[in-house]
């Protein structure tokens, strides 16, 4: 694969932060999660850092120009010299023109998206039907993945659960959001010619399989 920015977009449930770890892993590139990184920068009290704690601590959103200060300072480190991947950003059109300019800036190119396209009533299922087990915290799902006995996990008997961000009225509600705060996102990428559409509707190893297979011709 060549050195590039890579950035999967795609609803709640639609396996984004599965396939970009899977990706990461193959390609021996970072996977950075702005959560993550921002948290280390609170952590590590760098000067940008301190800025977004100080808006954390007072109930406040962090300003775009900290959060992409963070990512840049991040990709500048040795590891993202054969490319890299982030994770739950750009979030905004604003914030993916930064990534746009910065990238330019430091010969990078274009960064290559990747929009995982699943169909609404299966993204329903996989979110409503996910449950929990209270003690390993193993995952299944109701309607692909069940276990052995109705709410019992099978590895250690544990309860399993449904998280309440998991009910549907709460989801349909995140998709909504997701579709009204993204949407404008995917018109800029395509408009740019960097946009890849991906059929998320099939097993999680078919879509790794053809995503490895086009980073290593790309």
């Amino acid at each position: 694969m060549k050195s590039q920015a890579l950035i999967f977009l795609g609803a709640p449930g639609a396996g984004k932060g599965t396939q970009a770890r899977e990706v990461s892993e193959h390609f021996s590139i970072p996977q950075i999660s702005t959560g993550d990184i921002l948290r280390e920068a609170v952590r590590n009290q760098t000067p940008l850092g301190l800025a977004a704690k100080a808006k954390m601590e007072a109930g406040e959103l962090v300003p775009d120009e900290v959060v992409c200060g963070i990512v840049e300072q991040r990709i500048e480190q040795p590891d993202c010299e054969r490319g890299f991947i982030l994770d739950g950003f750009p979030r905004t059109l604003a914030q993916a023109q930064f990534v746009d300019r910065m990238l330019q800036t430091k010969g990078k190119g274009n960064p290559l998206i990747f929009d995982i396209q699943v169909e609404r009533d299966l993204l329903l299922k996989r979110l409503t039907g996910r449950r929990i087990c209270s003690i390993g915290g193993e995952i299944y799902n109701v309607y692909f993945n069940p276990p052995r006995v109705e709410g019992v996990c099978d590895k250690d008997g544990g309860k399993l659960l449904q998280r309440a961000d998991d009910s549907e009225e709460t989801i349909r509600q995140r998709l909504v959001a997701y579709e009204r705060q993204t949407r404008p996102l995917i018109d800029y990428y395509r408009r740019k010619g960097v946009l890849q559409e991906v059929d998320g509707n099939r097993s999680p190893e078919a879509i790794t399989r053809d995503l490895i297979d086009f980073l290593g011709k790309a």
